[in-house]
């Protein structure tokens, strides 16, 4: 990974919103170390090891360890760097290590009174004489969130805007409480604030059992007021993109919250789940569907991530394996508008569901695939909906073919990250099909990758109506057998990708505002 320099603009920061943001940035870092706990039951074992070890190759190991949030490597299929004897967990730390679906499904078959405890996203399962039992995360892991939230009541203090001071001043209590339905609301109400934050326990990728178990994560940035304004406009059109999906209208969400604000921002400091591995560009939040159905979820757009990701690391590989007549339809701007449909396409399509008569949610039925078949359709979507605006002239039509041909380019930097990886299983699934149904080309001699724009639309459409309808009818089976089929890396793709090598993977954020707060408190 290249590291990158991530500075911010604090000019038009007051005196006590500076302070505020390195209140929240060291609310953050606790976000870290809960994260690390997550991962894997021995982590803070190996760390102490790492950082008091003679062996020299320790303290690169160590750099990789925190990257990597522990021993195994998440560019590699969570393939140990470390001397171990065991392979990673499926379901990390939040279960016992020896625990079985089966082990699990029967306890709560046998204890239906605690299949809300044990299926939360906040709880960690853990046996105790001979049973199993769920711990809240408010208890798991109160070491860090006791300090965590003092400082976002610190923060609140501090900072003007009443909606920001409202969220901080919730999410403490839900560190406490462990109910983070209310501040997830207020973090939706946010408004004319400089500073945006999230923080807290969101995504459920670490956990590979079930998908259950959310983990603990920060974003601290800056919002830009004019590219976020510029974006706003998109969302007028939310409605009509979700009558407009492949699916029969008895499938669509019309029910979700309207409301989906969309905020460009310049990231400060990240931790946590965020932080480890491959750098996002953008996140879609929050995940409960009980806010979304009440309010829509908020698309936050990372920019200066996104553009150095592109700079360093997007621009090289399409070099290397685009067509070269069709090279120069690459562009920065089409990169950012699907990372853009992308998010917006997270909250379409269905959530709440009907399943043998009873009310059910997507992620909960589909269990451990619900990630890789919720990516896929998050980017399919984020191409059908742009074809949706450039049709309506909302988007130019030149966009067109710069977005499928981008997006190709965009699918050998995701497979490096492991198939095995919700956003790199995603889009091996994504190639294959498109490829199947003649969408992609490649060429053998030159080893390259084109664009069938004759036949990319038909085939984008299909693929959406299928993932879409695998999440309506909360189909597990039908779910395994379509990541069964399509998740897999052809021989092409894996020629293309050895000719990466010397190809940066992803960046690796240096951030300023550390050293500036060292300085600051020598």
């Amino acid at each position: 990974m290249v590291p990158v320099e991530i500075a911010y603009d604090g000019s038009m920061l007051t005196e006590n919103q500076q302070e505020a943001l390195y209140e929240l940035v060291d609310a953050a870092r606790y976000m870290d170390k809960i994260f690390q706990r997550q991962v894997y039951n021995k982590n803070v074992t190996i760390k102490m090891v790492l950082q008091a070890g003679k062996n020299p190759d320790y303290p690169v190991l160590l750099e990789y360890f925190d990257l990597c949030f522990g021993p195994f490597d998440r560019l590699e299929n969570n393939k140990p760097f470390i001397n171990l004897d065991t392979p990673k967990p499926p379901g990390a730390n939040f279960y016992p290590e020896d625990m079985k679906r089966e082990e699990f499904e029967q306890w709560v078959q046998q204890h239906p009174q605690e299949k809300d405890s044990f299926e939360s996203n906040f709880t960690v399962v853990r046996r105790e004489d001979q049973r199993l039992i769920a711990i809240p995360y408010s208890q798991a892991y109160r070491e860090e969130l006791n300090p965590a939230h003092d400082l976002l009541k610190n923060a609140a203090e501090l900072v003007e805007n009443e909606s920001l001071k409202t969220y901080l001043n919730s999410r403490a209590e839900a560190f406490l409480s462990n109910d983070y339905f209310q501040s997830d609301m207020d973090w939706m109400d946010l408004n004319g604030n400089r500073i945006e934050i999230v923080i807290g326990p969101y995504e459920v990728y670490e956990d590979k059992l079930f998908g259950y178990k959310a983990s603990f994560e920060a974003f601290v940035t800056l919002v830009d007021p004019v590219e976020s304004e510029k974006l706003h406009r998109v969302s007028q059109y939310l409605k009509e993109m979700e009558h407009n999906l492949p699916i029969p209208e008895e499938y669509m969400n019309t029910k979700r919250g309207s409301a989906s604000p969309i905020v460009v921002v310049q990231e400060v400091f990240n931790a946590g789940d965020a932080k480890s591995g491959i750098q996002t560009t953008a996140f879609n939040l929050p995940n409960d569907e009980r806010v979304r159905q009440a309010r829509g979820s908020k698309k936050v757009m990372l920019k200066n991530i996104a553009r150095a990701k592109f700079d360093k690391c997007w621009i090289p590989i399409v070099e290397e394996v685009i067509q070269p007549d069709i090279l120069h339809f690459v562009k920065f701007d089409a990169y950012f508008n699907h990372v853009l449909m992308h998010e917006m396409s997270h909250g379409m399509g269905p959530g709440f569901i009907m399943k043998n008569g009873q009310e059910t949610s997507v992620n909960i039925e589909l269990q451990e695939t619900y990630p890789t078949i919720e990516e896929a359709k998050a980017d399919i979507l984020g191409l059908y909906n742009t074809q949706f605006l450039i049709n309506k002239g909302f988007l130019p039509d030149s966009l067109e073919t710069q977005t499928y041909v981008t997006y190709l380019g965009g699918i050998f930097r995701s497979v490096r990250f492991g198939i095995t990886s919700a956003h790199g299983g995603a889009n091996a699934i994504e190639y294959n099909y498109i490829k199947e149904k003649g969408g992609f080309e490649y060429d053998p001699d030159s080893g390259t990758f084109g664009v069938n724009l004759k036949k990319i639309k038909g085939a984008v459409r299909n693929l959406a109506h299928d993932l879409l309808m695998i999440e309506a009818k909360g189909d597990y089976k039908a779910s395994r057998d379509f990541i069964g089929k399509y998740r897999y890396l052809p021989e092409e793709i894996q020629n293309a990708l050895d000719r990466l090598i010397n190809v940066p993977i992803d960046i690796r954020p240096v951030y300023v505002i550390e050293k500036e707060m060292e300085q600051n408190r020598l």
